[in-house]
């Protein structure tokens, strides 16, 4: 038992192996595939499209009711995981529609967070050019919380103003009043009426004046960091994060090939 339990924990925290890659992508399609449930719901796509969304929505919710309790029977200290930032997360995406209480599917938003995970398969060269696994780390986590930002404000005060306010008829609606918001573009076109509606916008405005700048600040000083680096490939552990003078690797001390030859 002991022996399974190690199993399934290294299982839902890898991404290295074939298994654990596929487990991660998969829940994080889940995700996305939850978040996209939540947006089709706010509009009339008639009773059957939307008995097979309710249906499929209960199968995500299933799922990850599943999987937080993996993690909770697998946690070596169960108090310390209960408390910790993840679990709170998960608990957060799930109890709610657990519980009743309304349509909150905007709630699972917030498990984008572990997708986080799977930056570390962006280091190396992409078509925007060189990046660490510490830049692309940080621009995602800029992205993330940018994306979380909105959708999930988007959603609370979708949930207050639609039943009374004719400008959030949709949750795109809600986007877009979020989006001009946040980007303090402020057409005006859109605006809550109500005192709670309101009251979340400025809590919005607040969380991304807070946040967004000073994940910028992170990733300036990271992109000055690695400014002097170059794209010299170490044939033994294929890091490529190495400055224009070095001649060993500074993961695995391989010397490495001279960047002309590379070149060549």
């Amino acid at each position: 038992m002991e022996g399974l339990r190690s199993r399934i924990a290294f299982y839902l925290d890898d991404i290295e192996t074939p298994i654990g890659r596929a487990l991660t992508i998969g829940l994080a399609g889940l995700v996305v595939l939850s978040s996209a449930i939540f947006v089709l719901e706010s509009y009339a796509v008639g009773e059957e499209v939307q008995s097979g969304l309710a249906l499929c929505d209960r199968a995500i919710l299933f799922v990850f009711t599943v999987e937080y309790l993996l993690r909770f029977w697998c946690a070596e200290n169960r108090v310390k995981y209960v408390v910790s930032l993840f679990s709170i997360i998960d608990l957060v995406a799930i109890l709610p529609s657990l519980l009743g209480f309304g349509n909150v599917g905007f709630l699972r938003i917030l498990r984008w967070f572990r997708i986080l995970k799977l930056v570390r398969f962006l280091g190396g060269r992409t078509i925007f050019g060189y990046v660490t696994g510490e830049d692309a780390a940080i621009f995602a986590r800029i992205i993330f919380t940018l994306v979380s930002i909105i959708f999930v404000f988007a959603g609370l005060i979708y949930e207050v103003e639609h039943p009374t306010n004719p400008g959030f008829g949709t949750f795109l609606d809600a986007i877009y009043f979020c989006v001009s918001t946040v980007t303090t573009a402020g057409f005006g076109d859109i605006t809550p009426k109500s005192q709670l509606g309101r009251g979340l916008t400025v809590v919005a405005i607040l969380t991304s004046v807070v946040l967004i700048p000073w994940q910028l600040g992170d990733l300036i000083r990271q992109l000055v960091k690695t400014d002097g680096q170059v794209a010299l490939v170490c044939t033994s552990c294929g890091w490529v994060a190495h400055d224009g003078d070095a001649k060993f690797c500074k993961r695995c001390g391989k010397e490495l090939p001279l960047l002309q030859a590379q070149q060549d």
